[in-house]
């Protein structure tokens, strides 16, 4: 009976010796307080009393974030938002879990440090457009330094950009003042378009009725002429068909002018200077006419207002006798 218990007990304390490791994971051995060995995912056997798991090590990708204050090229001051995911290397879990007692503040340090290096060199508009640049810079020289601890920097990410409210508002004025001076650029180059265009359309205008003007002169003058060749076909001399020309442009001019509804001429006699000479005797003569009316009609008036003032005296005297 003893000797069953104490093989019983000898088989409990050779399984208890019996572990497993879950996956993306990994174990520490020591062996009286020293470095053994590391056990990955799957079943493993320690010397019970002997071995002991010093740390279950996390072998997942973990991430970092990291907000600092820094100040760009031009002296403008911008809240940084980094985040940074890194993980243990499989080849060097001891290192990692004996070398660094804190990894994330040891690597939150690293990343603080290389981006108050990068930012300063920039300008504020750099560090918006270059930022996957700096961060890239950010990575490697995080990554270099965190290797030697037996972790990998897996991406390195800059989230945000902040720069204070007052540098926000400058930004925004000097984005519209730029689109405003864009939009008036823009309209100028319209009005000179536009006014290039009226201009040359004039121009074509001027032109096509100077040629109108020319081409109906033209047919005009070949009008006459086929008159007066028509005329002196006839057997008329020159002087006639002259007279004759001129009395019917002279006739064709007043039958224009007598069709206009808005005609505001006074057709004179066209036998100058003689016509003037008469259309001036007959104006003073119709002056002098309605002159001598006037003091004709003046002294009948004269006459008929004596004869009632007499026939008013007569009818008082014959009142008061």
């Amino acid at each position: 009976m003893p000797l069953l218990i104490i093989v019983l007990l000898l088989i409990i304390i050779v399984l208890s010796g019996l572990y497993v490791v879950p996956q993306q994971q990994a174990d520490i051995i020591e062996r009286f307080g020293k470095f053994r060995t590391v056990t990955f995912a799957g079943i493993h056997y320690r010397v019970p009393f002997v071995d002991r798991i010093a740390q279950k090590t996390n072998m997942r990708v973990s991430q970092l974030d990291v907000k600092l204050e820094t100040k760009t090229l031009d002296n403008v001051f911008v809240q940084i938002v980094a985040s940074t995911q890194f993980r243990v290397n499989p080849k060097n879990v001891a290192t990692a879990y004996y070398e660094l007692s804190d990894p994330k503040q040891q690597l939150r340090a690293y990343l603080e440090d290389a981006l108050r290096s990068a930012i300063p060199n920039l300008s504020l508009d750099d560090t918006f457009a270059k930022k996957d640049d700096v961060a890239s810079d950010v990575q490697k020289t995080v990554g270099d330094e965190m290797r030697q601890f037996g972790f990998d920097v897996v991406k390195t990410l800059i989230t945000s950009i902040d720069p204070s409210q007052v540098v926000k508002a400058s930004m925004d004025s000097i984005n519209a003042a730029q689109r405003e001076k864009e939009a008036t650029k823009q309209r100028a180059e319209a009005q000179r378009i536009q006014i290039e265009t009226q201009a040359s359309a004039e121009a074509e205008k001027t032109r096509l009725q100077g040629e109108g003007q020319a081409n109906y002169r033209r047919e005009i003058a070949n009008g006459i002429v086929d008159q007066i060749k028509s005329l002196k076909a006839v057997g008329m001399n020159i002087d006639a068909v002259n007279n004759i020309v001129m009395f019917n442009q002279y006739l064709d001019m007043t039958r224009t002018l007598a069709e206009s509804n808005t005609t505001k001429t006074l057709i004179l006699p066209s036998s100058t200077p003689g016509g003037f000479s008469n259309l001036y005797g007959q104006i003073v003569s119709a002056l002098q006419t309605q002159s001598v009316s006037q003091d004709s009609a003046s002294s009948s008036s004269s006459a008929v207002l004596s004869s009632v003032a007499q026939g008013t005296n007569s009818a008082s005297q014959s009142g008061n006798k």
